[in-house]
């Protein structure tokens, strides 16, 4: 399985959920899936039906995060730890777009990535198109959308 690159507080997030999800949540579930076996006949009842998704919704949510976090590389997003030579993961890159605008986004794993707070995935089409490349580059994206050219400012 191919690394899951988290920084710590995203790991201990997803630690967290994974605890909840263990410890609480599977006890809730499993408590409503017995009182709608109670409840009588179990092909017409809704409530057993609702209960049986939300376990294995609740199962697959585990393993998911089971899988990521057994995975996990942890990165670094102290500026004094990177190599502003090269823009890798847990890098903060400001870039100039076609139109003049400026944006900053800092490349973050899969898991992680939130665009409207300037965190993109290292697997997003700007994020992969910007890895290992450095200050000056002019760097074409091909996003779904269409094809565009950012140039690198900085990274940090």
């Amino acid at each position: 399985m191919p690394a899951t690159y988290l920084t710590q507080s995203g790991f201990n997030k997803l630690q967290e959920e994974l605890d909840f999800l263990r410890n609480t949540k599977r006890n809730e579930v499993a408590k409503r899936l017995h009182e709608a076996m109670e409840g009588g006949e179990l092909i017409e009842n809704a409530e057993y039906e609702d209960a049986k998704n939300e376990q294995a919704f609740t199962e697959g949510r585990i393993q998911e995060l089971e899988l990521m976090l057994a995975a996990a590389q942890i990165i670094n997003l102290d500026p004094s730890h990177q190599d502003p030579s090269n823009v890798s993961v847990g890098d903060t890159v400001e870039i100039e777009e076609e139109d003049g605008s400026v944006a900053e986004y800092t490349i973050v794993g899969a898991a992680e990535a939130d665009p409207r707070s300037g965190k993109i995935s290292n697997e997003s089409p700007l994020g992969r198109g910007l890895l290992n490349k450095k200050p000056g580059d002019v760097v074409n994206i091909d996003a779904p959308d269409g094809a565009f050219k950012v140039k690198i400012l900085k990274t940090t």
